[in-house]
């Protein structure tokens, strides 16, 4: 016989626990919270509205992050507390530093260095970091899948290579040639920051990053294929951290592939920890710079490598904060060691590209390794080399002019008197004149109505730091252009002149006078550039207007800047 008193007792306490289950299911708690869906639209809302159109609203939600015309408003997302499941940024990312528009009536964008510091900070993987920051629940901490919709946001091609410098100092410190090719390309491949690699880092232990190879498709075309994909796409995809064959079959003639996020096990995880050594927000300032001391010490092909993180957190660290004591005994104790400051400066003094070299003396500077008068000197130095061996170009030209300094003729009669600089060198005569040599000024503006274009391109170059001086320098170089044979050398002429904005009524007349005669419709287009810039009051309307209409070049291609300089002018 069952006990019977038992056996009520059992089923009671069963009930009671199906009800309490019951309950406890019908509950608000009980609910499966919507999947956080963030948007990221830089350009194109295109991809975005299809997301917001087509996932069910009790499952997903979506939170667009950029706050037009706010400054940091990833920061301001963490701290309003967003967590993202999935994350899809639209912008244009040629050149795999930032996402951007092109659209005019707006200036938001989004580099690829926030999204590494917001990355980092939320890891808690700096120096020093015992455990996750107070981000490491926020904002990209638990993402599952990661939309990049922008041209070459998953290119391999690596961004940078091992350059020649790189090359001589591993040899310098007795690696055979075989050793330095292998070493070279090690570098490279851990170094070189490829697109690719780059957004695994950010996205780290990220199951599924969406983005493409080469060119991707524009909004209005990425949009209805997304379309497409909602149509027969399985129920809760999206966020489900599952490469999708759906979504990669439509856009797989677009260049779209799918990667994950980097891990701990790949070869190349120590370059995100020493990234985000320099980077993480959560750990405080001696950490870093005992940290950045260490990497100074390693071999300088790893620091040439590292150089545009080292010198973003030494910059990072303004006057006030140098003062602190903890602080200015760190940098006290980089300053004063001079074997790495030796090993440092013999390898800056070798790089092969002058803005490298410029750059790493600037951070010896930053560190007071060198003066600011060392520093110039140096400068000056590295100028007259390159004129020695002839390998002084437009791009030290640019680096020359565009250096910040009071321009000082002392240091032209230096490179001068020194030997260094040619006459007759066009090259060395901008150089000169952007360091204040009225003579060499003459030179180069002279350049500009050349017949030979690279003569025009080197004048070009030095006219977009040192502008026409007075009316009288403007009226000769507008009648030297006239006076040009027609070709490509006037027409990169006619376009150094606009950017000058001439506002002198008689070089303007001169150069509309020159839009008849002009055999080109690039010659044409590049007058109306110059035109359009200018004053009309300064011309005459009527007959400018008329002389345009009766002698432009028509283009295939539709209205162009002719058009537009007609359409501004009085019609006849």
């Amino acid at each position: 016989m069952p006990n019977r008193p038992a056996l009520r007792k059992f089923l009671f306490g069963m009930t009671a626990l199906l009800l309490a289950v019951n309950a406890r299911a019908g509950s608000p708690e009980a609910a499966v919270a919507p999947k956080t869906v963030c948007t990221v639209t830089i350009n194109s809302s295109d991809e975005r509205d299809a997301f917001v159109r087509h996932l069910p609203r009790g499952q997903y939600r979506v939170v667009e992050l950029v706050q037009r015309g706010q400054p940091n408003w990833l920061a301001s997302a963490r701290r309003r507390g967003v967590v993202c499941d999935a994350l899809i940024i639209s912008g244009h990312f040629d050149d795999g530093t930032e996402f951007y528009t092109d659209r005019v009536d707006d200036r938001e964008f989004l580099t690829v260095h926030e999204l590494q510091f917001a990355s980092c900070t939320a890891s808690g993987s700096g120096p020093g970091t015992a455990s996750r920051s107070e981000y490491g629940s926020g904002l990209f901490s638990q993402l599952k899948e990661v939309y990049l919709f922008g041209c070459n946001t998953l290119k391999s091609d690596p961004r940078y290579a091992a350059s020649g410098e790189v090359r001589r100092s591993l040899a310098g410190a007795g690696h055979s040639p075989a050793e330095v090719e292998r070493v070279s390309a090690l570098l490279s491949e851990r170094y070189g920051q490829s697109n690719r690699d780059q957004l695994r880092h950010v996205f780290k232990d990220v199951p599924v990053l969406y983005g493409f190879s080469s060119k991707a498709p524009l909004g209005r075309i990425a949009g209805p294929l997304l379309e497409r994909y909602f149509q027969s796409a399985p129920a809760g995809e999206v966020a489900s951290g599952h490469v999708s064959p759906t979504l990669l079959k439509l856009f797989g003639p677009s260049s779209m592939i799918a990667v994950a996020g980097l891990t701990d096990a790949d070869p190349h995880a120590g370059f995100r920890r020493d990234l985000c050594s320099l980077t993480d927000e959560s750990v405080s300032d001696v950490p870093k710079l005992t940290f950045m001391h260490q990497m100074l010490r390693r071999e300088m092909s790893v620091v040439r490598m590292m150089l545009d993180q080292i010198e973003r957190y030494a910059a990072s660290i303004d006057p006030a904060k140098r003062l602190l004591p903890e602080v200015a005994a760190a940098f006290s104790a980089i300053e004063h060691d001079e074997r790495t400051q030796v090993r440092y400066l013999a390898f800056a003094r070798d790089a092969d590209d002058a803005t490298v070299q410029t750059r790493m003396m600037a951070l010896a500077r930053s560190l007071r390794w060198l003066s600011p008068t060392q520093e110039r000197a140096e400068f000056l130095h590295m100028i007259g080399e390159r004129m020695g061996r002839g390998s002084l170009g437009p791009h030290e030209v640019d680096l020359v002019c565009s250096v910040p300094a009071q321009q000082d003729p002392a240091e032209a009669r230096q490179l001068l008197t020194s030997g260094a600089a040619t006459p007759g060198n066009l090259a060395h005569a901008a150089a000169l004149g952007c360091l204040g040599h009225v003579d060499a000024h003459q030179q180069i503006v002279r350049a500009l109505f050349s017949e030979r274009d690279e003569d025009v391109a080197m004048a070009q170059v030095y006219l977009r730091h040192r502008p026409l001086a007075d009316v009288a320098e403007l009226r000769a170089v507008t009648t030297g252009i006239g006076r040009m044979s027609a070709g490509s050398a006037q027409v990169r002429a006619l376009e150094t002149l606009a950017r000058q904005h001439p506002a002198d009524a008689q070089s303007l007349q001169a150069i509309a006078e020159l839009f008849p005669l002009a055999r080109s419709l690039h010659a044409q287009r590049a007058i109306a550039g110059i035109l359009i810039r200018a004053d009309h009051r300064l011309l005459g309307h009527l007959d400018l207007a008329r002389t345009l209409r009766q002698h432009r070049i028509r283009s295939a291609e539709g209205s162009d800047i002719i058009d537009a300089l007609i359409g501004v002018l009085p019609s006849t």
